[in-house]
């Protein structure tokens, strides 16, 4: 029978069980994909605690994207036994198999394997909506990155770069500093080592960055209108680091504008938004432009721990769940 972790109370990682279920039959225009990989986020973690804006019925199954095979099909066109596909949800993924429709589905790049597949959307497509569809990103300008050591954030400083902007990425050891570097990053600051306002700063001859992409909040948040440019753009993807206050003050004088990033939802409100976005990650992809930087593959019963790498900043990019 197939398995899946299940949320059955909110809570920490260790409080999921991983159960064994019956697969359901499926109904005209569905198809079911055997799970290879899934990808860990930091919105599994919330809505696990019951602290995520979506908020499933109990109990639910954790994880938002996973790649695999299909393996049948009910009247659904588009697709055909033996695709390998990257399934998209809102919930659901950390399971050995899954029922969903063709809309859900995008086919997996030639160049990536199951677990790459698994971590490419939400990150990459993260970073996508940010600095084009919110930023808008020129090619000369200064782009802050926070959290380069992450999973979106690493995707960022890979567009970011590929769109022409200056990169300085932000972590908080070497060893992720230098996985940025390698993907594209042009300075490189430990927040340990020098304060990052600073380093802005000394790096653009005190005229600051053009655009800051946040998955922080909290102090670098409001650290980062200090060292912002005439006209920046503050991108708030997230609040791992706590939530920030904005300065209304620093934001007038400086005429910057603070955007709200929630690349699904905008895909929710405006499809065609997304449309365009897969469609150019996966030719970057296929090009060998962009690709997920997995530091840890665990197999699916190791679903605590993997989370808890995200929990503890131990992952550099991304960390992935393996199904047999």
């Amino acid at each position: 029978m197939p398995k899946a972790v299940v949320c059955r109370e909110l809570g920490p990682p260790e409080g999921l069980r991983l159960e064994t279920f019956e697969s359901a039959r499926l109904v005209p225009g569905q198809v079911r994909v055997a799970i290879r990989a899934a990808g860990i986020n930091f919105p599994d973690i919330l809505m696990a605690a019951g602290q995520y804006q979506l908020k499933p019925p109990l109990p639910f199954t954790p994880g938002v994207e996973a790649a695999g095979d299909v393996v049948e099909v009910n009247d659904a066109t588009g697709v055909k036994v033996g695709d390998k596909v990257i399934v998209k949800m809102r919930h659901g993924a950390y399971c050995d198999e899954a029922v969903t429709t063709p809309a859900h589905l995008v086919r997996l790049p030639s160049t990536f394997d199951y677990a790459e597949g698994a971590t490419f959307l939400a990150g990459h497509g993260t970073a996508y909506h940010a600095l084009i569809d919110r930023g808008q990103v020129q090619p000369g300008e200064v782009l802050l990155v926070h959290g380069a050591g992450g999973g979106v954030g690493l995707a960022a400083v890979e567009i970011g770069k590929m769109l022409g902007a200056t990169v300085i990425a932000t972590a908080s050891s070497d060893e992720k500093l230098a996985i940025a570097k390698a993907r594209g990053a042009d300075y490189l600051v430990r927040y340990d080592q020098e304060p990052f306002r600073d380093a802005v700063k000394r790096i653009t001859d005190g005229r600051g960055a053009d655009v800051v992409f946040d998955p922080v909040g909290g102090e670098v948040f409001e650290n980062s209108m200090r060292c912002i440019n005439w006209g920046a753009r503050l991108l708030i993807i997230g609040f791992t680091g706590g939530i920030g206050l904005a300065k209304t003050n620093l934001l007038m004088i400086k005429g910057a504008s603070v955007l709200g990033v929630r690349a699904g939802e905008a895909v929710r409100k405006n499809p065609v938004l997304g449309e365009v976005r897969i469609k150019a990650l996966t030719e970057w992809a296929e090009a060998g432009k962009i690709r997920p930087n997995i530091s840890h593959r665990l197999p699916l019963e190791d679903y605590a721990r993997a989370m808890r790498l995200l929990i503890d900043r131990k992952a550099i990019g991304r960390v992935a769940l393996t199904m047999g």
